[in-house]
């Protein structure tokens, strides 16, 4: 995971023949065949402005882009990937033809709020993480939504945290599943060895410190104690690192922001939780077309 101090750039890790494949297939989603508010536009040119109405990250600004890229519209930001937003406060301006600002509007709003909203949390667990000078890495898990993986783990960096791995051809993980069909974990671990070679690590869910144990020795980079409670996962993870000090530990399952801190601990190398991909509330944002007389942040109707 990169220090804020680097200012790396994760939009450089999206490649743009995954985005250019994202954006058609929402857009195609959102309209599957007439465009019927498109004939009450047209395409007379327009500017809209995107307007943050709640505390939050502010992420997604490629997936932004692609969706308004796709449709022959341009983004100009006033804000930053990765800043703190306040209410209400301009982020940025769009420009293009009528129609196809509101083609895009939902769309890329919807990307937005939800990258925003993982950013979000995800900057909290990233907060608490350096509040007491851990060692390790807070990462995000493989529970995200279906189509929408490559923004949630991206909006996961961007917030601070770290990634599990990607998919199933990222790592080996041998969940307990694989173990009772492969008949033991000394089996499933040889059986992982064999199918993907020295280049790919191999992780073993581990419910005893037997189990990380037996693990280890057959030759798993990485143990996952599951489920252990804080205090036992502390006293587990020494004695792992005192017989095999070259395994990653791993602590998994139930973490969340009110209990992390709890996890932290010398001899734990990785915490993975599923919360901000599973548990995040989303950032407010709002797309208005800019008329004279008419307010875009849509104030609260209090008379009729």
């Amino acid at each position: 995971m990169a220090s804020s101090e680097e200012k790396m750039s994760f939009e450089c890790m999206l490649p743009p023949s995954s985005l250019q494949h994202l954006v058609k297939s929402w857009l195609a989603e959102d309209t599957p065949s007439f465009d019927y508010g498109g004939a009450v536009v047209g395409n007379s040119p327009e500017r809209a402005v995107l307007l943050c109405k709640s505390n939050g990250v502010l992420c997604g600004r490629p997936f932004f882009d692609a969706v308004f890229a796709a449709l022959d519209c341009e983004v100009h930001w006033r804000k930053e990937e990765g800043e703190e937003l306040s209410p209400v406060c301009e982020v940025a301006e769009v420009t293009g033809p009528a129609r196809n600002l509101l083609l895009g509007e939902r769309v890329a709003l919807n990307c937005i709020t939800r990258s925003s909203g993982v950013a979000s949390m995800a900057r909290k667990f990233a907060a608490l993480r350096a509040q007491h000078g851990w060692h390790g890495d807070v990462v995000g898990t493989r529970k995200t939504t279906p189509g929408f993986r490559l923004v949630e783990k991206y909006s996961l960096l961007v917030g601070g945290m770290g990634t599990h791995r990607h998919d199933l051809s990222s790592m080996v993980m041998l969940k307990d599943n694989h173990i009772w069909s492969a008949g033991n974990i000394s089996s499933a671990v040889k059986r992982a060895r064999a199918a993907c070679g020295f280049s790919v690590k191999i992780e073993v869910e581990c419910r005893s410190v037997e189990d990380a144990q037996c693990a280890a020795r057959a030759g798993a980079d990485v143990l996952m104690l599951d489920n252990f409670a804080p205090a036992t996962l502390q006293t587990a993870a020494a004695q792992l690192k005192k017989e095999f000090p070259h395994v990653l530990v791993e602590g998994s399952g139930g973490i969340t922001l009110d209990n992390v801190a709890g996890y932290f601990g010398p001899h734990v190398d990785v915490l993975s939780t599923s919360r901000p991909t599973q548990g995040y509330s989303t950032v407010d944002f709002s797309l208005k077309v800019r008329k004279a007389g008419h307010d875009p942040a849509n104030p609260t109707v209090t008379s009729a």
